[in-house]
């Protein structure tokens, strides 16, 4: 510092290291230095919001009145009232790891409501070094590169979400979650920059993205992708699982050794049952398929699928016989006295002489009172 106070600030190579920002500890005043080196940017705050940015490695005294880049600023430094803050930035990227701390809740159709958390790492930094001042400076105060770091893995799980959240709209489900994985992190990266533009923030790159899910959830998940790769049922999967833990189990002794045993001649049985038939086995203990449902044909007595609607062998068609209504013309079974439609007699009928009863018109002797009708 000289006998007018006038000081000269930079940022030392032992405050760096990790920290992408550093703000001078003191305002800067008229006369004042500051060193700025290749890999920093120097923006000089005031009143919420950034005056100027010095990018060109240099010492700059703010009494340089033809220094183009300060002359600027020296008109807003012209007295104790008018004072300014620098704020160091460094230009490399860093490399950060995001958590969520809150569970989040993806409706799934499989599984029903299922709490998702999500683990990655990215890598950012500053684009815009006025944006981003006027965020984290001015905006929210913030002194420390941790501060700026965690409001940048709050916006990253937000947006990593709203990500997820619109890949299930179009079909994803939770079993899918793996396999699409690296899917999710390309869609992240095409939104960081509408997203963290506003914070002068720069997303280059987020990797290692894993997404966990309830244990009971995970495990449904794999055993479905094993039964996949293995090709087979539940059932067969579940006594494949039963083998090996029979035959892995110790105490069991000469017991385990035994079932183990069994269990796979009767599951090699099955499987080449399975193969044999091309479709899968039934679990042991299932009653057998119910046979096929047959139709005799009522015209030449052969035997017919259900699902047939004419006799394989004469042509005939299978099913209830019917006859047409004399009076409505409707399609009534035969052996049907009334026609359910219009109520009227399916036979052709006569009235007795004698005692005025309906009979068939076919019949010579009346029911009723046995004279001739």
């Amino acid at each position: 510092m000289s006998v007018i106070g006038a000081a000269t600030f930079k940022w030392e190579d032992v405050d760096k290291r990790g920290n992408i920002m550093f703000r001078i500890p003191r305002n800067i005043r008229f006369n004042d230095n500051i060193v700025v080196r290749e890999d920093e940017t120097a923006v000089f705050f005031r009143d919420g919001k950034a005056l100027a940015y010095i990018d060109r490695p240099d010492r700059y005294a703010l009494s340089s009145l033809n220094a183009p880049i300060v002359g600027a600023i020296v008109k807003f430094l012209s007295g104790v009232q008018q004072q300014a803050e620098v704020v160091y930035l460094q230009k490399r990227p860093f490399d950060g790891k995001f958590g969520s701390k809150q569970p989040y809740p993806f409706r799934d159709k499989e599984f029903g409501m299922v709490n998702l958390r999500v683990f990655g790492e990215f890598r950012y930094k500053v684009a815009s070094p006025a944006n981003f001042v006027n965020q984290f400076v001015g905006t929210f105060d913030f002194a420390t590169s941790a501060e700026v770091e965690e409001r940048i893995k709050e916006q990253m799980i937000i947006l990593i979400y709203d990500s997820v959240g619109d890949m299930k709209n179009e079909g994803m489900g939770v079993a899918d979650l793996a396999a699409n994985l690296t899917s999710i992190e390309q869609v992240v990266l095409s939104r960081t920059k509408d997203h963290f533009d506003l914070y002068g923030i720069s997303i280059e790159k987020i990797s290692g993205l894993y997404i966990s899910m309830p244990e009971e959830v995970q495990k449904a998940v794999d055993t479905r992708s094993s039964m996949q790769i293995l090709g087979t049922n539940y059932v067969q999967y579940q006594s494949g699982q039963a083998m090996r833990e029979a035959a892995q189990n110790p105490a069991g002794g000469a017991a385990a050794a035994g079932v183990g045993v069994g269990a796979g001649i009767g599951m090699g049985w099955t499987m080449m049952d399975s193969m044999r038939q091309g479709q899968v086995a039934p679990p042991a203990g299932a009653a057998p398929a119910a046979a096929a449902a047959m139709v005799i044909c009522a015209k030449c007595n052969t035997q017919n699928p259900a699902t047939n609607k004419f006799c394989s062998s004469c042509g005939g068609k299978l099913g209830q016989v019917t006859v047409p209504c004399p009076k409505c013309k409707a399609q009534v079974p035969e052996g049907t006295k009334f026609c359910p439609e219009c109520g009227g007699p399916m036979a052709s009928t006569k009235k007795c002489a004698s005692c005025g009863v309906e009979v068939p018109a076919n019949s010579k002797f009346c029911p009723e009172c046995g004279k001739q009708a």
